[in-house]
């Protein structure tokens, strides 16, 4: 038997924690799960009280899933222990549980151990090795209840949407909830009706500086003389309706004397904000660092997993970055009161530690995020560390020191004037001592207004009976806003409020309601897209009572029950079903009776004039004409183009205004996608059947085809130049019907059969050089014919090719023949072999 074996999910994570475990130990990565349901059947046994059926995840492209449990296993088998070290939430628990059941030994001697730890340090690792733990099945079962949940709404649902509204359209169980969130805002949105009301700020002088402003907070009883005031603006709140109230209010005040009444100072403090989870660190990184919610994560683990810092190699630099919990070790609140006193002084040090309560649900069992060691500050990494790396380094480590430090605290006078049957009140706030605000302040999506108009206000020093000085009193107008987009940070909270999803979700659900089309960002707000709107709708209606913000919540609670024991995974997944069954039998019926949906657009078919509507096929969503099949046309869906997308520049929503007619017959060319992707199809298809590329990221759309003055020798056409992916070539302009391409030839002919030898590139794409006539004849060379006969044995042309050893060299090209030449110089006119095999 040999060492110990140590799995995890990723290769850098293995990397980290190997130098800490010494050569006793064999540290690899399962690169993740390598088990699930299957990809092409349901994989649940329903009347087997939901028996799942798992399977080794096959291979991708991307991914040799066979090769690496067969690694595994080997391993496994050459081990005396094998210590299983995925993540600490359920996830990492089910890849474990997984594990074992596929790559242990089933009569092999190996303990198996779970060993489980919020951070990669040296003590962290040896603490979690010396009280190794089993598999807690509870997670387990946790997992693989959600799993089955997420499988059979996704497997039962989604093919009624293929019914309805057609394509390969997908439902989730959390994410229609999500689209659902920003559906109802945008039609709050769409419904909101502004209203008109108004201020009334008044600006004053006392017997001291400096000028300042008081907004009118209240309105006495009406008077009798004027009478002019609306109910709306009697007593306590201050409602002002119109411009005429607001003259009215402004012309009776002012004749008024401004006389203080109330004077009140008194001091305000603001406590620090708990350390980081994962909701609150990713909006925060959203509002400070513009980061989406993906982005946060990623960056974040690669600060969990390990970053190289010189001579001391891998090194994790955060605590565990899925966690819902504020809790913080005893040893890490030691540190971080230390590192307070030690650099800012007994002032900014609490008396005792600041303990911050988590939510009900949360799993203590994690900490918050923090920093591994908060000696090591931002700035002693900021060569070290990538730009993204240390704008969000920075930011998780100044939250947790500044969450154990004094708050800040400030002066704040309230000042209240009579001015007859008006009363005026300002309000300012000045900071008295900085406290934790010193390190950070947590970002806002919206400050609240009186916190902003107070903050850092300087009032005059005044007395109560003091008469001021009126400079001016305004009549200000405004309007009601409605309420605003969610952007990914607001969306991440209002999931978290409403109890939907956790930790290790968020992430998913911002992408994945992105990558489905169902909701898209324009300058950083979410919109829903016809699409997503359609299908919210369309499940809505026959699914009102799963795909809400309760149930879901409800759901979540269940797992977390199932997680604690207190639950039995397939009561819960029994009693979710009694309800979904019906739905999907009412769901069934109600389609019978639905047409497939067509969601219309303002744009108009440019073969009949009749309007467009977006249809969804094979190869995803498309436009088509809404008089079909009497008119057939189709073209894509332009995408919309972002400031989000473009580096905060906002650009054209499509490209189609730019490119250039059918070089063919003069029409125009639209965008149309195939099985191979995007590209531009002459609308006078099935006529004219011209296509041209696509330009992909920044390039610019490839030019149309350059006629020339030849013809080509197959068909008697005008040839023409075309831009292809390797560069320009010269083809028949009768492509399809025609598929000649001139080949770049060098200028010699082949000894077999005397055709010209041209240029050719392998599949890995190397140049090589061959006769034209193949497969008639295979003669290949791989370095450059010269058209150069060789003075030795007279063989009609030399070789050339090029090394750093010897510069240009000739030899000939009869194996027989040991003629060379050596130290020439390359034609400068002469194209390379390269350049010519990349425009044919």
């Amino acid at each position: 038997m040999g060492k110990n074996l140590v799995i995890v999910e990723s290769p850098a994570k293995a990397k980290t924690i190997n130098k800490y475990l010494g050569a006793d130990y064999k540290v690899m990565a399962s690169i993740g799960h390598i088990k699930d349901l299957p990809m092409k059947d349901l994989g649940v046994d329903i009347d087997n009280k939901f028996e799942p059926h798992y399977e080794v995840i096959p291979d991708t492209r991307k991914r040799n899933n066979k090769k690496i449990v067969s690694d595994l296993k080997k391993a496994a088998k050459e081990s005396e222990a094998i210590y299983l070290a995925a993540d600490p939430d359920r996830e990492g628990e089910a890849i474990c549980q997984h594990l074992a059941e596929e790559i242990v030994p089933k009569k092999g001697e190996q303990k198996v151990f779970r060993v489980m730890f919020n951070e990669i340090t040296k003590n962290a690792i040896n603490d979690a090795f010396k009280e190794p733990k089993q598999v807690d099945k509870n997670l387990v079962f946790a997992q693989q209840a959600r799993r089955i949940l997420d499988r059979l709404v996704g497997y039962k649902v989604s093919p009624i949407l293929w019914k309805t509204i057609g394509g390969r359209l997908s439902a989730g169980r959390v994410q229609t909830v999500a689209v659902r969130l920003v559906v109802e805002r945008e039609r709050e949105i769409e419904a909101f009706k502004k209203t008109e009301y108004w201020s009334v700020v008044a600006n004053l002088t006392a017997a001291l500086p400096p000028n300042f402003d008081a907004k009118l907070a209240r309105v006495g009883e009406l008077s009798v003389k004027s009478g002019k005031f609306d109910e709306a603006v009697k007593d306590s709140e201050i409602h002002i309706k119109t411009q005429a109230d607001a003259a009215a209010i402004v012309e009776e005040a002012e004749k008024e004397q401004f006389v203080v009444s109330s004077l009140t100072t008194k001091e305000r403090k603001r406590n620090p904000t708990p350390p980081f989870i994962t909701s609150k660190l990713q909006q925060d990184a959203a509002r400070k660092l513009g980061f989406s919610v993906k982005r946060t994560m990623t960056v974040a683990q690669r600060l969990y997993e390990g970053i190289e810092l010189g001579t001391e190699g891998a090194v994790g630099l955060i605590t565990y970055m899925r966690t819902d919990s504020t809790r913080v070790s005893d040893a890490a609140l030691i540190d971080v009161r230390g590192f307070v006193e030690n650099n800012y002084g007994d002032s900014y040090l609490p008396a005792k530690p600041n303990i911050y309560r988590s939510k009900k649900d949360a799993q203590d069992a994690h900490e918050a995020i923090r920093p591994t060691d908060v000696t090591r500050t931002p700035e002693s990494l900021s060569d070290i560390l990538g730009p993204d790396e240390l704008k969000l380094y920075r930011l998780i480590w100044q939250r947790f020191v500044a969450s154990q430090m004094s708050p800040a605290v400030f002066d704040q006078t309230t000042i209240e004037i009579d001015a007859g049957r008006f009363m005026f009140r300002a309000s300012g706030s000045v900071l008295k001592f900085d406290g934790f605000l010193r390190v950070y302040q947590e970002g806002r999506d919206e400050k609240p207004a009186e916190e902003e108009d107070d903050e850092g206000r300087d009032l005059p020093l005044v007395k109560e009976g003091e008469t001021l000085n009126l400079k001016s009193i305004t009549p200000n107008q405004h309007f009601t806003e409605p309420p605003p987009r969610f952007t990914e940070a607001t969306l991440v909270k209002a999931l978290e409020e409403k109890g939907i999803g956790r930790p290790s979700t968020y992430a998913a659900i911002m992408t994945t309601i992105q990558d489905r089309e169902y909701v898209e960002k324009v300058e950083g707000k979410f919109h829903p897209t016809p699409l997503g709107t359609t299908v919210n709708d369309l499940l809505i209606a026959s699914f009102d009572d799963i795909f809400n913000t309760a149930y879901t919540a409800r759901m979540e609670e269940e797992l977390d029950e199932i997680e604690d024991g207190k639950l039995d995974w397939r009561d819960a997944l029994a009693e979710f079903y009694e309800k979904f069954a019906k739905d999907l039998e009412n769901a069934a019926e109600s389609i019978k009776n639905i047409k497939k949906t067509a969601i219309p657009t303002d744009e108009i078919c440019e073969k009949c004039g009749s309007r467009m509507v977006i249809k969804f096929g094979r190869f995803g969503q498309f436009l088509a004409c809404e008089t079909y099949p009497e008119c057939k046309n189709t073209r894509e869906v332009a995408a919309k183009r972002t400031a989000d997308e473009n580096g905060g520049e906002a650009s054209e929503s499509s490209d189609e205004s730019k490119v250039e007619p059918c070089e063919l017959c003069g029409k125009e060319m639209v965008l149309k996608k195939g099985r191979f992707g995007s590209f531009y199809g002459c609308t006078g298809y099935p006529e004219c059947k011209n296509i041209r590329k696509l330009a992909k990221g920044d390039q610019k759309p490839a030019p149309p085809p350059e006629p020339l003055n030849e013809k080509c020798p197959v068909d008697g056409a005008n040839l023409v130049r075309r831009f292809g992916r390797f560069g320009e070539f010269i083809s028949c302009s009768n492509y399809p019907k025609c598929d000649y391409i001139k080949r770049e030839t060098v200028g010699v002919k082949c000894q077999k059969d005397g055709g010209e030898i041209v240029v050719k590139k392998s599949r890995r794409g190397k140049v090589f050089y061959g006769c034209g006539n193949y497969p008639k004849c295979d003669a290949v060379f791989w370095d450059k014919p010269v058209a150069e006969s060789c003075p030795k044995c007279s063989s009609p042309f030399l070789l050339e090719k090029t090394t750093k050893k010897e510069g240009t060299i000739r030899y000939c090209q009869n194996e027989e023949c040991d003629y060379k030449i050596t130290g020439l110089e390359a034609p400068i006119n002469e194209a390379s072999a390269s350049e010519i095999a990349e425009k044919a």
